[in-house]
């Protein structure tokens, strides 16, 4: 049975190969996902600001499954609100971590409370049945004054 012989890659398909081997822009972004803020444009004014995140996704710390879920967060902003594309990113940088429901609702929320500093905030997250097993988890911050 005779093989064909090997054709040695070109130097554009070495190319691909170690663009495939780097992490893509988006990547990189979501690894660093800071929440950003910017000032409040309506200091004073009272109003709520409703967010809601349907692609939330992280992995159980025990079987290392895929968790998906829809992160709500409602907040009534006090000197800082934040930037959308910067929640965006810092949401997508679960979806890699061992985390439980529990903890992963809970850290939002501090993270949350510790670049915004708002003067209320609901966060909701709705999790996907797995197993038979619904998990709704809801956590709540208000500002002391």
């Amino acid at each position: 049975m005779s093989h064909p012989e090997t054709q040695p890659f070109s130097t554009a398909e070495l190319n691909v190969q170690t663009q495939a081997d780097e992490p893509k822009y988006g990547e990189r972004l979501i690894t660093e996902g800071k929440l950003i803020t910017f000032p409040n444009p309506r200091i004073g004014r009272r109003y709520d600001i409703h967010i809601t995140l349907p692609e939330f996704t992280c992995k159980c710390p025990f079987s290392g499954y895929p968790d998906f879920a829809t992160i709500y967060l409602s907040y009534v902003p006090n000197q800082r609100v934040v930037e959308l594309k910067a929640i965006k990113l810092y949401i997508n940088s679960y979806r890699d971590r061992y985390i439980s429901h529990e903890e992963s609702v809970n850290q939002i929320l501090d993270d949350f409370v510790a670049a915004c500093d708002p003067l209320e905030v609901k966060i909701k997250g709705d999790f996907l049945p797995r197993g038979n097993v619904h998990t709704v988890i809801e956590v709540a911050h208000k500002k002391e004054v």
